[in-house]
């Protein structure tokens, strides 16, 4: 007896209309207008208590430095370790070098609730502290947890919505991917990054709010009021704008970033941080003996609002402001950007694909032009009628302390078809299928994707 089995259609085919029409209530969604919004962000502010300082290693609590290893951990063998990082590698992809490293093996939730209102969909969005935020309070998704968070290691209180993206059948799924952090400061971290749509009535907490994804793009050109997390979920929906033409088609990108990481060489091994050289530690950091790249120092935090609403943990400092672009230009009427496919020592798989520039130019300032990273110069001396998207944006605050990047899209007719080694022009839509997958586009490129998806760039 044949048992009878339900085909489906293999993809959502009105999600990207769906979206486009989030995309296009840009002015006032149903729930929160535009002008109220900063207002309530405000008041969300001042509604917690928030406090953030800087300690000595010696106060932290319940984290030391292993004796035999030298390596930071947490007594309860959770949350994350920072330890070192060796990694020997080809020219183009940095040389040899030793560094900090984070460790933090499990996977986190980075999760977005949607629900349609009067047809649109909105996007429930949190007003979320992370202690390394230059301005604390940034939005972020609904759900942002760790799985020591999220299991309650810590003892604290539950993880508002967390059901809907650990319970199956609490929505439809319309994105969901294990997606890269930061390469250059974490080993080997995944989250995963989802996106449910619900068609519960759901109870808003007061830390939280319906915006459209219009709505979100316009908030993406403002500084550092949409966090780092929200970004890489936007990043992982189709995009609005599907094309059918491209300079590569799918299968020859795909050929030629297969082709780039079968032929970049880069090694990277955990090794004792207190081994590591080229660094020195006293009682407030651990820094580069140029005075480059980034320290670790230590906080001590108070937040209202969070599960734990008091700790101590250690973060990674940048020392100055990071440059993240993408070059762009029109073939055939059709926007491509410049894609680098990058190697960082903490990625999974060598190289992931990154945007144009992701450098901070001060760590590269005692060097002579010629020497300088590819691009970088372009990008700074920039005409500013040129510039289609600029915003400062913070990356993660929950590990990074300060970590500030000046995000462009920057038209450029300077560049053809024939562009050096390691990098390709590539389509909003191509880079789009591409973030649908694990550890293709890096973190930086989903922020600037992100903008792209949710209209914040000009068209």
């Amino acid at each position: 007896m044949t048992a009878t089995a339900t085909l489906r259609p293999r993809e959502d085919v009105g999600l990207r209309d769906r979206l486009a029409r989030s995309a296009a209530e840009r002015e006032a969604g149903m729930q929160l207008r535009n002008p109220d919004f900063m207002p309530w962000l405000a008041e969300r502010g001042v509604a917690h208590r928030f406090a953030v300082e800087r300690i000595p290693f010696s106060a932290l609590e319940g984290w030391s430095f292993a004796q035999d290893t030298g390596n930071l951990g947490h007594h309860s063998g959770r949350f994350f370790t920072v330890e070192g990082l060796h990694v020997v590698a080809d020219e183009e992809s940095g040389g040899e070098w030793q560094q900090p490293i984070i460790k933090q093996p499990e996977v986190g939730i980075l999760g977005i609730l949607a629900k349609e209102f009067d047809g649109v969909l909105h996007f429930l969005m949190q007003a979320k502290m992370e202690p390394g935020n230059p301005n604390l309070l940034q939005v972020s998704p609904t759900v942002q947890a760790t799985r020591s968070n999220y299991t309650k290691v810590h003892r604290g209180a539950d993880v508002k919505y967390i059901e809907y993206f650990t319970q199956a059948g609490r929505g439809r799924v319309m994105a969901d991917v294990l997606q890269s952090e930061h390469g250059s400061w974490f080993h080997q971290k995944s989250n995963r990054n989802m996106l449910v749509q619900t068609d519960e009535n759901v109870h808003v907490d007061d830390d939280f709010c319906w915006l459209t994804l219009g709505q979100i793009g316009e908030l993406l050109r403002l500084d550092n009021v949409i966090n780092m997390d929200a970004r890489t979920v936007l990043a992982c929906v189709p995009g609005v704008s599907p094309g059918s033409r491209a300079l590569h088609s799918d299968t020859g990108l795909l050929s030629w970033f297969t082709g780039e990481r079968s032929r970049r060489e880069l090694r990277a091994e955990r090794t004792p941080l207190g081994e590591v050289s080229g660094w020195q530690r006293d009682p407030w950091a651990i820094s580069h003996d140029a005075g480059r790249y980034f320290r670790v120092v230590a906080l001590a935090v108070q937040a209202g609002n969070r599960e734990v609403t008091g700790w101590t943990q250690p973060l990674f400092e940048p020392v100055a402001t990071g440059v993240t672009a993408f070059l762009t230009r029109r073939f055939g009427g059709v926007r491509h950007v410049l894609a680098h496919a990058r190697a960082e020592g903490g990625f999974l798989d060598t190289v992931e694909l990154g945007p144009t520039v992701q450098y901070t130019p001060e760590n590269y300032a005692h060097l002579d032009p010629a020497d300088r990273p590819r691009y970088l110069d372009l990008v700074l001396e920039a005409d500013p009628a040129r510039i289609r998207y600029e915003a400062v944006h913070s990356e993660e605050g929950g590990r990074f302390l300060n970590a500030e990047s000046r995000y462009l899209i920057v038209d450029t007719e300077d560049i053809g078809t024939d562009v050096p080694p390691g990098y390709s022009w590539v389509t909003p839509d191509q880079l789009s299928s591409l973030a649908r997958h694990g550890h293709y586009v890096n973190v930086q490129a989903r922020t600037l994707l992100a903008c792209l998806n949710t209209g914040a760039v000009p068209g």
